[in-house]
């Protein structure tokens, strides 16, 4: 059957980071939250999608449990990503060197969900409150 296009369970290239300079904006944002085998990195992105990043560290093992991590968390992410509202860019760093889905499947919605809302509340900080001038306060 070539040429038949079937819709694949993946994570397509338009909801993934893949620059550094995307992870660097993610992580210079600071809204992020841990429970101590995961971290999840969250910041807007201004797009209608919300797009992953997984970084994956030597500490957490040779290449071939690295790639095993990537993919358990892609997976969470990808299943749960309904769930999380559209425009934020997430990036997700494991910590630890063991992992089974149901753990990783909870962490990802519980600090994803979690590392948004401080996100949204930094952009709201960032924007301050509404400043009047003496000038216009007086004129009403």
């Amino acid at each position: 059957m070539m040429g038949v296009h079937r819709d694949r369970a993946t994570l397509r290239r338009r909801h993934r980071l893949l620059k550094t300079t995307e992870f660097r904006a993610v992580y210079a944002g600071r809204a992020r939250a841990g429970d101590g085998r995961l971290v999840a990195y969250a910041r807007p992105n201004g797009l209608d999608v919300a797009r992953l990043g997984v970084s994956v560290g030597k500490r957490c093992g040779g290449a071939v449990r690295r790639n095993r991590i990537k993919r358990l968390l892609r997976e969470a992410f990808r299943q749960a990503r309904e769930a999380f509202p559209s425009g934020y860019d997430v990036v997700l760093v494991p910590v630890g060197k063991q992992y089974t889905f149901a753990d990783v499947d909870a962490s990802v919605r519980a600090l994803v969900t979690e590392a948004i809302r401080r996100a949204e509340r930094r952009s709201k900080d960032a924007a301050g409150p509404v400043r009047v001038s003496r000038e216009k306060a007086r004129d009403g």
